[in-house]
């Protein structure tokens, strides 16, 4: 699998995050989070393949998380509904979203993306 960028594209760390890239040479493909959200089985096996916790996978500081009072509600929903939260809106995942066949990485650390590529 080539590696695979799930971003949206007013996101300013994002766009920081591509030309990072950019500026590395690494490939990769966009997906745009937004028009294609991620289904239920790839969050399933991203996050088990991450090993971090299903709350790294949400955008914590977007606007439909705090609408939705997710900071409060998430504690109280199992794995699954979580899950599927995840899946219903992709304005609900932490961006960028670096997927390949070995790594998966919630959100832009600079120093972060550097190990992994």
């Amino acid at each position: 699998m080539k590696t695979m960028v799930l971003c949206y594209e007013k996101c300013t760390t994002c766009k920081k995050a591509l030309k990072w890239m950019d500026e590395r040479k690494v490939e990769y493909e966009i997906r745009p989070i937004k028009e294609e959200p991620p289904s239920v089985e790839e969050i399933r096996e991203w996050h088990a393949k991450s090993g971090l916790p299903l709350k790294n996978f949400f955008n914590t500081s977007g606007m439909l998380y705090r609408e939705l009072a997710l900071k409060d509600k998430l504690p109280e929903l199992s794995e699954e509904e979580q899950i599927r939260l995840l899946a219903s809106d992709g304005m609900l995942v932490k961006r960028p979203l670096l997927v390949s066949d070995d790594l998966i990485c919630p959100g832009f650390r600079e120093s972060e993306w550097e190990k992994l590529l």
